[in-house]
């Protein structure tokens, strides 16, 4: 631990921030560098923890960070949380370059592309190795736009004007909630916020501005209840079936103030996790038991992923160009896959 020298943090998933309590103690306590709404989650989780919060610097894309030997700059791309980052890091013997969790998306919600041009730069001076992302390796083409959620939530909200609107989706998809908030206000609805995390986040992103709403779209479920269905868009977690979330809390009866009704179109806008099928599938049996229309199909094009599919992970390996490559960020099958897809271009 004596030899590290700062944690970097691309993104603000949980699988990115969340051991960081844990680790941070460990080593000591070292630097931890990030975007302003990634350090927020870390930051989040250090107060959980009930630990002390220090040690934590704010960098931007295009951030050049020095170190020790070391120089890191912060790269911007688009996954499915605002101000994720590559890394490009500049050491004695080279430049390591980790994609981090990405995709290409030509049309973004906030307008920020990934930053093709600086990674292109950054291979036509040399990348001695780099550190890529597998998660998607397995699928063709290109990942769809976020853009392509919000046609389709558009349409579904339009053709079901006298229901009450449930979402349960990924708390930290600031671009998901972003769509459904601005869809919301069109079609004349309140927005209820249903989940610890989901609140949260919504909270952090706001404050960042990384999320923007009108003052009075969000109420309390108490003010909602009030309001006839059709005015009501509940936003909650639970997407992937997990037990006590708000979603689920529902549809098995446990929720204190909300009673899922045949009145009630409930979308689940995520695909299931592996391993997390049969959660996913019992939570949709018993909201469907009490009568609500669910919507959960890949084919109503309610979810697109945040991961970078084929076509992708090869433009950046033929932008980068680098001498050495290193699988990350999948199961066995995806790395064995990546790196067949590295030695093939």
């Amino acid at each position: 631990k004596e030899k590290i020298k700062g944690i970097f943090i691309t993104h603000g998933h949980e699988d990115h921030v969340g051991g960081v309590s844990y680790l941070w103690p460990e080593l000591g306590c070292p630097t931890i560098y990030g975007t302003p709404f990634s350090l927020a989650i870390a930051r989040h989780k250090i107060e959980e923890s009930g630990l002390p919060v220090k040690n934590m610097k704010e960098v931007n894309a295009g951030d050049v960070v020095n170190v020790d030997c070391f120089k890191v700059e912060f790269i911007k791309v688009c996954h499915s949380i605002a101000e994720a980052s590559a890394l490009s890091i500049t050491t004695p013997v080279g430049v390591v370059f980790v994609t981090g969790d990405f995709k290409i998306d030509f049309t973004p919600i906030d307008n920020k592309l990934t930053d093709l041009e600086r990674i292109g730069e950054i291979g036509k001076k040399g990348v001695l190795l780099m550190l890529g992302e597998s998660t998607n390796v397995e699928r063709n083409g290109h990942t769809m736009s976020e853009r392509t959620v919000g046609e389709s939530f558009d349409v579904i909200f339009g053709k079901n004007q006298k229901k009450r609107m449930i979402v349960a989706t990924f708390s930290t998809n600031n671009y998901r909630l972003q769509q459904l908030m601005d869809i919301s206000v069109k079609y004349n609805r309140k927005v209820v916020l249903s989940g610890r995390s989901m609140k949260n986040i919504v909270d952090m992103a706001a404050k960042l501005n990384e999320l923007t709403f009108p003052k009075d779209l969000i109420v309390d479920i108490d003010k909602a209840n009030k309001l006839p269905p059709e005015r009501v868009t509940i936003l909650c977690t639970g997407s992937q079936g997990e037990p006590m979330s708000a979603l689920y809390r529902m549809a098995y009866n446990d929720h204190r103030k909300v009673e899922i009704t045949a009145n009630d179109l409930v979308v689940v806008s995520a695909n299931p996790i592996p391993g997390n099928e049969k959660l996913v599938s019992n939570v949709v049996n018993e909201l469907t038991k009490k009568g609500a229309e669910v919507i959960h199909d890949r084919a109503a094009h309610v979810h697109v992923s945040g991961h970078a599919s084929q076509e992708e992970l090869k433009m950046i390996l033929a932008l980068t160009k680098p001498k050495y490559f290193i699988p990350v960020h999948g199961e066995y099958k995806h790395l064995k896959k990546s790196a067949g897809l590295a030695n093939s271009i």
